[in-house]
């Protein structure tokens, strides 16, 4: 893959550039010591992979993301931790690496980002060889929970509740509260299997129940429906 590797400190990107000769699939194409010239460069070229540093003066790695169309895959390089969780945020990011970077760790992150997905230009861009295996990635939600991917069948999804600044994500097995908001998840859902049925509601709509008034019975869960959702709920069940 090739690379880029931003930072402002020197030192840092030397060590980034030794870790990739020494991983052996990267290539280092350039290095920059500010988010402004990566910024030029990457408006002009395609890059796979990007270390890429948060701190920085004036522009910081995150303002960074948000002014690249379609970013590459990015591995963010960081001394403070503490942004791990907002990190997580942003699809292209696929690990957050807290310096002193270790080997094993610098190489856990790039395996990482052999196979994961970004979406560009709206399409969701594969590094999966088959149909197959793509369509099985379209079946899976990863949320972060302490740093850590994990790996979730939406179709084990039966309802999902706004909690503030998180969310509940329940399914058959084990219940996740993930810092996202509702409007984030209530994109990456399939439509034709989930509805937004109140403000704060999710549900997964081949799993209700029972149906009285204005709530939705979903496994042991008694759900509000507002009534603007109402009519929608109704226009999607196979009524008799």
């Amino acid at each position: 893959m090739n690379c880029l590797i931003i930072d402002d400190e020197f030192a840092a990107r030397a060590i980034v550039e030794q870790l990739c000769k020494k991983e052996g699939s990267l290539t280092v194409i350039d290095q920059f010591s500010n988010a402004i010239q990566a910024i030029k460069y990457l408006n002009q070229n395609e890059v796979d992979l990007m270390f890429l540093d948060i701190h920085m003066p004036d522009f910081t790695g995150f303002d960074l993301i948000q002014t690249l169309k379609n970013p590459p895959k990015i591995i963010l390089t960081t001394s403070d931790a503490k942004f791990a969780i907002d990190a997580f945020e942003y699809e292209c990011i696929v690990d957050y690496l807290v310096k002193p970077i270790s080997e094993q760790r610098f190489q856990k992150a790039v395996d990482k980002a052999k196979k994961f997905t970004i979406k560009k230009q709206g399409q969701d861009k594969e590094v999966a060889s088959t149909n197959g295996e793509a369509k099985e990635e379209e079946s899976q939600l990863y949320i972060n929970i302490d740093r850590r991917l994990i790996k979730i069948e939406i179709s084990s999804i039966y309802l999902v509740e706004a909690k503030g600044d998180y969310i509940l994500i329940k399914t058959d097995t084990k219940n996740y509260t993930v810092h996202s908001t509702l409007k984030k998840i209530e994109e990456k859902l399939p439509k034709d299997l989930f509805l937004k049925v109140h403000r704060s509601y999710i549900i997964n709509l081949k799993r209700i129940i029972d149906i009285e008034d204005n709530s939705v019975l979903i496994a042991k869960d008694v759900v509000p429906v507002s009534r603007s959702n109402r009519s929608e709920l109704m226009k999607r069940l196979n009524l008799l």
